[in-house]
């Protein structure tokens, strides 16, 4: 089964910076879509960031805008989520996850899932 690998993580401040990356050596993106998902406790997963691997044309959480952003290496064959301005509500296990159909912030667009790397954002 292939599996997504995501670094990054860490404890930070609020209005610091983390860079969060996701690879995967048995799966190659280029013909994927590609997202960021997030999930704090006793909440429900949510999307944080799509991104079409081909195009680069992504899309945003409303409550990321403007602080985070999605993107590509193709020749590292990774994913990034440079998130900036952090604040404590952004305090989650962030997963990364690829998938074929479409871009969009759905759970349900995604077929492969990492297993997370947890981001802690302090007050």
């Amino acid at each position: 089964q292939v599996r997504l690998v995501e670094r990054g993580g860490g404890l930070v401040q609020a209005g610091e910076s983390l860079r969060l990356s996701c690879t995967a050596s048995e799966l190659k993106f280029y013909n994927r879509h590609m997202a960021w998902f997030r999930q704090a406790p006793g909440k429900e997963r949510e999307g944080v960031a799509s991104i079409i691997w081909t195009s680069g044309r992504s899309v945003y959480a409303d409550s990321v805008k403007g602080r985070f952003t999605i993107s590509r290496n193709n020749a590292e064959n990774t994913l990034y989520l440079q998130m900036d301005n952090l604040k404590p509500e952004d305090t989650a296990m962030y997963y990364c996850a690829a998938g074929f159909s479409q871009l969009g912030l759905s759970s349900e667009l995604y077929i492969n899932w990492g297993q997370g790397t947890q981001v802690t954002v302090s007050s």
